[in-house]
């Protein structure tokens, strides 16, 4: 038994002892390096480029402007091309621009024999210039709320890079730390206009991704590059201060939230409007706010639902996809407004919750599916316990006075296991038999740090009945080998993949049985694999071992052949995952700080393939939501568009001394869909640390704060409003 155990990471050798290469290792003695000219203003016109000038300087090999580009709008947001032209991203991207819609936006750029030489290469200078109606009004209670949350950024450790070169045939080679090799080579071709066939995208090891590098920012402009230059290789390596205004950022929200209830406590009716800023670009703005209304919709079914969303733009840095896609601003909300309605209700929040919550067997109202695995009732049941809620209100009531208050809030959510219907959901592998019976395996699936190499090798170790030290994963993707597979976003691989991984293995290893009848005469039928070896079924006693078996089918004479097994496999099922963050709070009023004592994220996400790496997992996802709620946003000056902390000494992401120790809870539950029971993990543990805070604070003090972050400035304002200072 491989899956359930808590075995090593299979890039963790490399990664520890610096073996691993990522894209900034990838490099020719002949390489140039490309720097973008950014613009400094908002919005604008570009007047001129006095380009003569950066020509001449010695080391700089050419200069580009918006003239020099093909003038083809693309669109940069990692989707699966849909067939559906209500599905299609919005193409409003173009390699270099004359109107500028954001400060950072890319005008020109330059290739130098270095970096320092790009940097100082060019001047510039700007021209200024229904039913739901009715369901609330027939509810004993409606409470409404409005809520805002900030642009955050993802701060992934390695920055944006990518390099390309030509090859002896003229084909553009591109090296990338992306998240979607696969997405990436179609939106180049269609940025560039030319065949896929001549494009070749390689994704190395990755420093981190969290969403932002599902976009397809630099792959373009470098491949454009190396075209122009005859081949030549060339790299742009983008800076902190690039990356946070120049590649993507999580949507500022502005939400309306009405809820309706009973006086037992009955939702009714939840409405909730929303606005989302996606910036400058499209990019995925469209999706983002329909995505997290989708996510809400499981949480209270039996309530009449509406939600209303509009994307608009705005001249700031792009808003794109960031870890848990939208469901972290709506729920932030939804929560919040769940807590204020069950205080008027006079019921306890989690009392008012399990009343009305999903359950096994329910009807999702946006799929139109039966929900098939649930353990929301058991999560909140188990939080419930592991933080004494009972015991501790009882002690915190002495704590609703005086300079310092004491609380606990909960809060819950939904999640997905992909995009199905929007999007395509398909995923590929090749499973190759070695010589000496250990197995080689290449699938589209893209490690960005989550772990999806170890759980697949797991996965075919597990059907396959080889030892998981014997299950090797090619862990880059290569467009020309590489299986196809969208990519890594939406929390999807683990689950998107289970069912090809066990439909290959399954043919490998009967594959391999058919061999060992060959050499034994023993039925294929009657045998299975073991720890290595294949055995009799009915006594598991000893056949042959896999080495031989293996070294049979490669050499001798007459029969056998490699033994492989290919599977491209399409999902079309979607389940979703459940579960809620309690927290237990200490508010200094004279310091306006919040203290978390302890912080408690539960799930259920079906079978857990790995405990170790999944505990990892949702440790890293709580300490960013916890830093949305408490301290992180990318300031914006209103007027002039002007960002004041692209930087991490200004942005306010907290360090491994401000995060408190994390507990991490898994209420299993088989989820008959998915290859080995197994749902989403990786995003959701982001969701809810932010409403589940508010709600302690609200617990606590007895004032609401509907926009995050809840720092000390804000907290003081808040404070001295209520006469607390």
């Amino acid at each position: 038994m491989t899956v359930g155990k808590s075995v090593n990471r299979v890039d963790a050798f490399a990664k520890v002892t610096g073996r691993a290469e990522y894209t900034e290792d990838f490099y020719r003695p002949d390489m140039l390096v490309a720097k973008y000219f950014r613009s400094t203003i908002s919005h604008g016109y570009v007047k001129k480029i006095d380009i003569e000038k950066a020509e001449n300087l010695e080391g700089v090999e050419a200069v580009f402007t918006y003239k020099d580009v093909p003038n083809i709008k693309f669109a940069t947001a990692g989707h699966p091309f849909s067939l559906d032209p209500a599905y299609k991203d919005i193409e409003d991207k173009l390699l270099l621009t004359q109107n500028i819609r954001f400060m950072g936006d890319e005008i020109a750029v330059v290739v130098a024999e270095n970096e320092i030489i790009a940097n100082n290469a060019l001047k510039h200078s700007y021209e200024c210039g229904g039913k739901i109606d009715e369901a609330l009004k027939n509810s004993d209670y409606v409470t409404k709320g409005k809520y805002m949350t900030p642009m955050v950024h993802h701060c992934h450790i390695e920055n944006h890079i990518s390099y390309a070169y030509m090859d002896d045939l003229n084909r553009i080679i591109i090296v990338s730390s992306t998240q979607i090799p696969h997405i990436a080579r179609r939106i180049i071709g269609q940025a560039l206009d030319i065949p896929l066939s001549q494009i070749r995208v390689i994704k190395p090891f990755i420093g981190g991704g969290f969403g932002n590098k599902q976009d397809v920012i630099l792959e373009p402009m470098v491949a454009f590059l190396t075209q122009k230059l005859d081949g030549r290789g060339v790299q742009i390596n983008l800076s902190r201060e690039e990356c946070m205004i120049g590649t993507r950022n999580r949507h500022p929200f502005h939400i309306k939230v009405k809820t309706g209830f009973m006086k037992d406590g009955t939702i009714t009716a939840i409405k909730t409007d929303a606005v989302s800023v996606t910036g400058a670009y499209a990019s995925h703005g469209h999706s983002v706010a329909s995505a997290g209304g989708s996510k809400q919709s499981c949480l209270y079914p039996r309530a009449t639902l509406k939600y209303n969303a509009k994307t608009i733009y705005a001249n700031i840095p792009v808003a794109g996809a960031m870890r848990a896609y939208g469901s972290p601003q709506i729920l932030y909300a939804l929560e919040s407004n769940i807590d204020d309605a069950a205080l008027i209700a006079g019921i306890d929040p989690i009392e008012f919750r399990l009343k009305n919550i999903i359950k096994k067997g329910d009807i999702d109202k946006l799929a139109d599916k039966e929900v098939l695995s649930c353990g929301l009732s058991e999560c909140l049941i188990k939080g419930r316990d592991l933080i004494s809620w009972d015991k501790k209100k009882k002690e915190y009531k002495k704590f609703k006075t005086g300079n310092i208050r004491k609380g606990l809030g909960v809060a819950c959510f939904s999640y997905a296991s992909g995009v199905y219907p929007i999007c395509v959901e398909i995923a590929g592998i090749r499973l190759v038999m070695n010589q000496d019976g250990t197995v080689h395996v290449q699938v589209g699936a893209t490690e960005i740090g989550q772990g999806s190499d170890t759980v697949v090798a797991q996965m075919v170790s597990e059907t396959l009945g080889l030892s998981f030290k014997n299950i090797f994963v090619v862990q880059t993707q290569d467009t020309d080998i590489s299986p196809f597979d969208p990519g890594a976003y939406a929390s999807r691989q683990a689950y998107v993949i289970s069912n090809a991984v066990l439909k290959a293995a399954k043919l490998l290893k009967q594959r391999i049985l058919n061999h060992a009848f060959l050499m034994t005469d023993n039925n294929s039928k009657e045998m299975d694999i073991i720890k290595n070896n294949i055995v009799l079924k009915e006594n598991n006693k000893f056949v042959l071992s896999i080495k031989e078996l293996a070294l049979d089918s490669f050499y001798h004479k007459e029969r056998g052949h490699q033994l492989s097994a290919e599977v491209s496999k399409k999902t079309t099922a979607n389940p979703s995952v459940f579960g809620c963050t309690f927290v237990d709070i200490t508010v200094d009023i004279p310091l306006c700080k919040i203290k978390i004592n302890k912080i408690i994220n539960l799930h259920d996400s079906g079978v857990i393939l790995n405990p170790v790496q999944a505990e990892a997992q949702v440790h890293g996802g709580v300490s960013m939501g916890i830093g949305a709620a408490l301290s992180e946003e990318v300031i914006i000056n209103s007027k002039t568009g002007y960002i004041h902390n692209n930087n991490l000494l200004d942005y306010k992401m907290p360090t491994f001394t401000d995060v408190p120790k994390i507990d991490c809870h898994f209420v299993e539950t088989f989820e008959p869909t998915s290859g080995y029971g197994n749902k989403a993990l990786g995003e959701p543990p982001t969701i809810t640390p932010s409403p589940a805070i508010r709600n302690a604070f609200l617990d606590a003090t007895g004032l609401k704060i509907n926009s995050l972050p809840m720092s000390p400035n804000k907290l003081f304002d808040l404070f001295r409003e209520n006469g607390l200072l």
